[in-house]
């Protein structure tokens, strides 16, 4: 008897073993496509890939991540539902199941590869250096930025950029990218490190700053993807499918140039 009874609690030792690993191989696509909704994570204060405006008197949440989100989520005929959230939080959101994915103008490091896979890159944007008009002259090479003050938006590749190759600079994190921006404008910072298509949008409505003639080393850091949990394969191939799809009709370009130009008539 006891040695049967010790071969029932085996099995069933092994049956529930077996059933939460099934449960933790469960791709995220088939829960997705049972609720018809994916829960996306993003950090909407990066025009021209995600931000707040005012429509028809109700402040929404537009950008070239959010149309190309929207448009992916239609042909999976699915729903989005967005979460808001400081960049720093983001990629902890997907990775702790309070979103499927993230979808913020995310690159994909070494670091970041071991908690998340990433789809194929939907958009390439070099890095640059941006600085009040007034600082001209003071900074025409990455040798005079050495001991002063540049900023980058918290938990991002920026950082490590600033720390890499901008020799001895003071870095200076902050939470959200327009504060950083008003800090250069100001004053405050004499310089920021950020995607050149964010640049554009910026400067373009802000006169008083500018690109600053100075190269930063290209990386393969400079294309953005979508994180997805590890263990997901099916989703990211799906993802990657509809990306590839956008890519190929020119449309993912054509939403970052229509954010671009709405984000210079919004509002700051």
């Amino acid at each position: 008897m006891k040695t049967s009874l010790k071969f029932v609690l085996a099995g069933l030792i092994l049956l529930g073993l077996t059933a939460c690993g099934n449960k933790e191989e469960a791709d995220k696509l088939d829960t997705i496509q049972e609720k018809d909704v994916i829960k996306v994570a993003t950090s909407p204060d990066y025009a021209p890939f995600g931000f707040h405006t005012t429509i028809d008197g109700k402040d929404k949440i537009v950008g070239a991540d959010i149309e190309m989100m929207e448009a992916i989520a239609k042909k999976m005929d699915v729903k989005v539902d967005w979460v808001d959230m400081s960049f720093n939080a983001v990629l902890a959101a997907a990775k702790e199941g309070k979103a499927d994915i993230a979808v913020s103008a995310i690159s994909a490091t070494s670091e970041r590869e071991k908690s998340f896979d990433f789809t194929t890159d939907y958009y390439t944007s070099p890095q640059v250096i941006v600085i009040n008009k007034q600082s001209a002259d003071q900074f025409t090479s990455i040798e005079q930025l050495a001991d002063k003050q540049v900023g980058a938006q918290k938990g991002t590749i920026q950082e490590n950029i600033v720390k890499q190759q901008i020799k001895d600079a003071k870095l200076v994190s902050i939470e959200k990218l327009p504060n950083i921006f008003v800090e250069v404008k100001n004053g405050s910072l004499d310089g920021l490190v950020v995607e050149k298509t964010v640049a554009d949008a910026y400067v373009n409505k802000n006169p008083e700053l500018m690109i600053a003639d100075i190269s930063l080393k290209s990386m393969k850091e400079d294309s953005l993807c979508i994180a997805v949990p590890k263990g997901n394969e099916k989703l990211v191939k799906e993802l990657n499918k509809q990306i590839k799809e956008l890519k190929a009709a020119g449309a993912i370009e054509k939403m970052v140039d229509t954010n671009n130009q709405l984000t210079q008539s919004a509002g700051d």
